[in-house]
């Protein structure tokens, strides 16, 4: 079957003059490429979610409950009472239009709906026109309107075009946190069972096996030992992580997509790397085994289960504390949510770095540290012998993750980190970095194949950023923190710069690379097993002069 998907040429050609129809009165267009699937009946079982059943976006009927409208509005109700932001986000919007071209996926798209005012106005219609008396009685008048089927279609087409990245509530005048507004609109469409299955097979996988891709404990400590055999290949130096070990200082927890997807297993290699090399304490856990919550896409109380595993399971080895890995979303519910939601951790200590003795005292409460936090912490100390030269053929630039930069304030440590094991790297231009940074137009669980237009629509902000740099400073690197920033982020590359323009890297991977391990043998490879000098010619650096191979392998048996 043919990719829907149009050429970049064609995406690239957005209109974002709105058309002259009343917004209440168009209806979405479920066209391929443009919306998700439905969640699998099963998935939504296996979590005692609401309305299992086979459904499908673009069919007439939806299967909704017989009194699908009094389950909305006494989900708003309930949310009203529960969530002070969300009564307060409902009333003090004055549609000023601040964040209307802030969201990457209207800057991608053109469509109305994509504006951020706009979008939470598709929820705050309904929120007038069923509690407030002038909606009542007035309606569109007042700016109210009634829930029908179409609505509920249009919240699901809609809200799960939002990333939930909040670069629009940066912009806001009143601080209206138009992600927070996404997040109850899901939360009452999974009242209905108006899920997506990218975001509820990986939430059932999660409940049930402890990651989102369902990986069985004896898979998970496979595939990483696979990749133990790759570093003694490459390295020539083999390491012997413990797993579900009690009594270790250190429990360490990264998403499951770097145990099994490129590039996001380099960024794991790396981590087994500096762990062996500075002699760390620490354990992996096999039922622990995914630091990213898709709870956080669905529901609150959703998120909360998810995120309880991680504490359970450190309570059960245990640990001091928590080392945590490149993670968007785990460390935004961990920052923003774990305090009020499961914390504090009381039964866990305010994290110290064994080997500097640095005292973490953010996480004081959460038990929690960033591997980028941890790293920086080392090489600041001094207790990484790097050799930065290594990756001199690398012209490197960083994406802000957004939910470690907006969510976390995440934002010196791992750029302190690139400039310490990389001799090249440029920001990308100010309005797109930091607080500021463009989404990779795939988080919040939209990253399927089935809507490719819709995801290439949402990164083409972030890939003219990278452009600009690519064709200014000839950045041909873009390293990240964020595991789904991992996987969208090469597909995003290649549709918008071209395939293998850019190479998309975790932050572990370009140390591991730049790591002097003692008993090394000579670093000819890189972690992907890519010859070292035929990456510097392509860029016109001159060769390293390796001894022969023949050489390294009887020295090798020779010891």
């Amino acid at each position: 079957m043919a990719d829907p998907t149009p050429k970049p040429e064609e995406l690239a050609q957005v209109d974002h003059k709105p058309g002259f129809e009343d917004w209440m009165d168009t209806k979405p267009e479920f066209r391929p490429g443009m919306y998700l699937h439905a969640v699998k009946k099963e998935s939504l079982e296996g979590v005692g979610a609401p309305n299992p059943r086979d459904w499908n976006p673009t069919d007439h009927d939806w299967k909704l409950p017989a009194d699908w409208k009094g389950i909305v509005r006494e989900g708003i109700k309930e949310r009203l009472r529960r969530f002070r932001t969300f009564k307060l986000f409902m009333d003090i919007c004055v549609r000023c239009g601040a964040c209307a071209d802030k969201c990457h996926f209207f800057i991608g798209s053109g469509d109305p709906k994509n504006m951020p005012v706009l979008r939470a106005e598709l929820l705050r219609s309904v929120y007038r026109g069923e509690f407030k008396t002038a909606g009542k009685i007035l309606g569109k008048l007042a700016g109210g309107r009634k829930l029908t089927e179409e609505v509920i279609k249009e919240w699901f087409y809609y809200y799960f075009q939002c990333t939930e990245c909040r670069r629009c509530s940066v912009y806001c005048p009143y601080g209206i946190d138009t992600a927070e507004i996404t997040i109850m609109a899901r939360e009452l469409l999974n009242l209905l069972g108006c899920q997506v299955d990218w975001i509820g097979t990986p939430v059932n996988n999660c409940f049930h096996t402890g990651n989102h891709l369902g990986l069985k404990p004896h898979t998970y400590k496979e595939n990483i030992e696979y990749l133990l055999d790759d570093i003694e290949e490459y390295v020539g130096i083999r390491i012997e992580p413990t797993f579900n070990r009690k009594g270790a200082e250190i429990l360490f927890i990264t998403p499951s997509g770097d145990v099994f997807a490129d590039p996001g297993i380099f960024t794991l290699m790396g981590y087994l790397m500096i762990f062996e090399h500075i002699g760390l304490d620490y354990t992996w856990s096999t039922y622990a085994s995914e630091g990213g919550n898709f709870g956080f896409f669905t529901s609150h109380e959703m998120m909360k289960r998810l995120n309880a595993k991680m504490y359970a399971e450190a309570k059960r080895l245990g640990v001091k504390w928590i080392l945590g890995g490149e993670c968007g979303h785990m460390w935004r519910v961990v920052h923003q949510y774990m305090d009020t939601m499961n914390g504090p951790a009381d039964f866990l200590e305010t994290p110290v770095n064994p080997i500097t003795g640095t005292v973490f005292e953010h996480a004081a409460s959460t038990k929690m540290v960033h591997i980028s936090e941890f790293t920086a912490d080392l090489i600041r100390h001094g207790k990484l012998k790097l050799d930065p030269s290594r990756n001199d053929h690398l012209i490197v630039t960083f994406h802000d993750s957004c939910n470690t930069s907006r969510g976390m304030g995440l934002l010196e440590e791992p750029r302190y980190v690139i400039k310490n094991v990389c001799n090249n790297f440029y920001d990308m231009p100010p309005q797109t970095i930091r607080e500021n940074t463009f989404c990779c137009g795939s988080g919040a669980g939209l990253n399927a194949g089935e809507n490719m237009e819709m995801r290439m629509r949402g990164g083409l902000p972030r890939a003219n950023a990278v452009k600009y740099v690519h064709e200014r400073y000839g950045v041909n690197t873009l390293a990240c923190v964020c595991a789904i920033d991992r996987a969208a982020l090469p597909t995003s590359m290649d549709y918008w710069l071209g395939p293998g323009t850019i190479r998309v890297t975790g932050v572990s991977e370009l140390v591991a690379n730049a790591l002097i391990m003692e008993g090394e043998k000579p670093r000819r490879y890189n972690l992907r097993g890519e010859d070292v000098n035929e990456l510097r010619e392509e860029v016109g650096l001159p060769p390293i002069d390796f001894p022969p191979e023949e050489d390294e392998e009887a020295e090798g048996e020779a010891s």
